[in-house]
């Protein structure tokens, strides 16, 4: 999950205790989006690709372009109205059948996130082109419409996320902010949206299925997700040395076996307090 001390990388804690999303949080928000963000590109590539008989190409910017400027549209230009279609079908139905049209404050949330995952594809779409003419020329240009990479579309949601907003619990006609001095500024499309506030990832809480970070490993010199100053949320770490022994330099021997050296080596790991 994004930018928490308790999750970045590294290995899981030693715990019985399963980890889980807490509803109605900033982590939780982010989760909806991404996974709406997510099923859109999925399926959009796949009928881009020709691996969905229920879609394609974009064929409404055939034939069109500015000749003036010497380009025109051509290619496969990814449409994403079929896997919006479907991303809303596949998640957003069931929060409404089980809500009642998403009455509640959480559902109304989460069907706002998933949304906002779905706007994120659609924003970040590009344009691309390929050049023809003589000697490279480029007198004419055909482009299309493409979908970003999704790592570029996780990067807009963590700043969603970074920056997402607390609205209150009690839904009228629309959601409101939950801050009253701030209720006049409009929230948009694209904002995440929660509930309630996190709680501490850092410390194991058996109720909420918060495993903490105590025995986590990170990396000492990160200054990541994974570094120990952020995983260990200021509690320090511990160093303890692995000694790894395994085979190496092997050697096929006529006939007919291989040789090998037995080779050790001593490894710091790190794992928080």
């Amino acid at each position: 999950l994004p930018s928490s001390a308790a999750r970045g990388g590294g290995r899981r804690p030693r715990s019985n205790v399963p980890a889980r999303l807490v509803a109605g949080t900033k982590e939780s928000a982010f989760v909806h989006a991404v996974t709406a963000a997510g099923l859109v590109h999925a399926v959009t590539r796949a009928c881009s690709a020709g691996n969905v008989t229920e879609c394609s190409c974009d064929g409404s910017l055939q034939s069109g372009g500015s000749a003036s400027e010497g380009w025109h549209w051509g290619g496969c230009s990814d449409d994403i109205h079929y896997g919006m279609s479907f991303s809303r079908k596949f998640l957003d139905v069931p929060l409404k059948n089980s809500t009642g049209q998403g009455g509640s404050g959480l559902a109304a949330m989460n069907l706002h996130n998933n949304e906002a995952g779905r706007q994120a594809v659609a924003k970040l779409m590009s344009v691309d082109c390929r050049c023809h003419g003589v000697s490279g020329s480029c007198a004419v240009k055909t482009c299309w419409k493409t979908m970003s990479s999704f790592e570029k579309i996780g990067r807009f949601l963590k700043d969603k996320y970074e920056n997402s907003i607390q609205i209150s619990d009690r839904v009228k006609r629309k959601l409101r902010r939950k801050e009253k001095s701030q209720r006049k500024i409009p929230i948009q499309k694209e904002d995440l949206l929660y509930l309630n506030k996190s709680p501490n990832y850092c410390v194991e809480d058996h109720k909420l299925g918060i495993p903490g970070t105590q025995g986590r490993e990170c990396n000492r010199t990160s200054e990541g997700p994974d570094g120990c100053n952020l995983l260990c949320c200021g509690r320090g770490y511990n160093t303890h040395v692995v000694r790894h022994v395994e085979r190496c330099e092997c050697k096929f021997v006529w006939c007919c076996y291989v040789r090998c050296r037995r080779c050790e080596t001593m490894t710091d790991v790190h794992t928080c307090k």
